[in-house]
């Protein structure tokens, strides 16, 4: 029989890279579910705020301190039906769009080798209350 030495080791340099890849998507997916939920969590208090006749300056300082850790310079905010001094019974509409940014490497490379531009995905969340 022949030495084996080097087996292990030529197996485990094929399968470090599914393991990476694989790990970096778990990662990338954690990080893309929370930005989801810090938005659906910030839409409903800003929305919130509005329906009950929050004025600009509290709403403004609500965003801020809802969005956490997330990059505000990626943040955009919209709102539809105004923001203050909506009529009672009417929608507080407010739509939050957030650019995400992979950290998988591998992302980056097929949006090189295909041409798009699939590694900074807009995450939106659009919350609606009434107006009490």
């Amino acid at each position: 029989m022949k030495s084996e030495k080097g087996q292990s080791l030529v197996e485990f340099a094929l399968i470090l890279p599914i393991l990476l890849v694989l790990l970096f998507g778990i990662v990338d997916f954690a990080r893309a579910y929370h930005v989801f939920l810090t938005l659906d969590h910030a839409g409903r208090e800003v929305a919130r705020l509005i329906s009950i006749g929050g004025e600009e300056e509290a709403i403004n300082q609500k965003i801020s301190s809802s969005i956490g850790a997330l990059d505000s310079t990626k943040l955009k905010i919209e709102y539809p039906n105004g923001k203050t001094n909506l009529a009672s019974g009417t929608e507080a509409k407010v739509i939050l769009t957030y650019t995400f940014t992979f950290i998988t490497p591998l992302v980056s490379l097929l949006d090189a080798f295909f041409n798009t531009e699939f590694s900074e995905p807009p995450i939106t969340d659009t919350t609606v209350m009434r107006v009490e």
